[in-house]
């Protein structure tokens, strides 16, 4: 999916029963606009479910709302640093980002469709998103263990994405890439 323009309001996505996406985008409309485009959305989701009772499509819809990256600048000269900040420039990601903020900008970065179907699955303990059926599995948990990956490479997705001061320890991180190496080579990994 590609946007051209600059958007400067909101978008509001949904796919139909094809899988398509539609896209309300209007950069100069008002706030109450896009609400009313939303509520328009839900009405005629629920005439349609009204007349086609026995049709089992999901009508429902997802709004983001552009913002910064979720990283933060880690831009310094070596000069500037002190011992004491290295470990602030620790974690990459800004405080306030949630695990949908991250998983929102994975799937923009990799070109997964915004409508493509996401669940949450607890694998070991830890929340792990799987979208669009397995194509992509990511997971932002804290202390993520050796049996978290092993489960997530056993799954084979085409991409798997971990939020890398999330390990739960050296060792971890130091066998991700030879754990998904042994259960599924195939897979395309990220680290955050």
């Amino acid at each position: 999916m590609r946007f051209l323009g600059r958007i400067t309001l909101l978008q509001i996505l949904f796919g139909n029963e094809k899988g398509d996406v539609i896209i309300v985008r209007d950069g100069l409309a008002k706030h109450m606009n896009i609400v009313c485009y939303m509520q328009r959305i839900r009405r005629a989701a629920k005439n349609i479910i009204k007349d086609n009772p026995n049709c089992n499509i999901d009508y429902g819809f997802k709004v983001l709302k552009l913002a910064t990256s979720n990283m933060k600048d880690v831009y310094y000269n070596p000069a500037q640093m002190e011992q004491q900040t290295l470990f602030a420039s620790a974690d990459n990601i800004k405080e306030d980002r949630t695990p949908e903020d991250l998983l929102f900008q994975v799937m923009l970065d990799l070109g997964v469709m915004l409508s493509s179907k996401i669940e949450e699955k607890v694998i070991a303990g830890k929340k792990v998103f799987n979208v669009a059926e397995g194509f992509l599995m990511a997971c932002f948990d804290s202390d993520i263990t050796e049996e978290t990956v092993k489960a997530v490479a056993q799954e084979k997705p085409y991409y798997a994405v971990f939020r890398d001061s999330s390990m739960a320890n050296d060792s971890v991180a130091t066998n991700f890439e030879q754990i998904f190496a042994t259960y599924s080579p195939e897979t395309v990994r990220k680290v955050l």
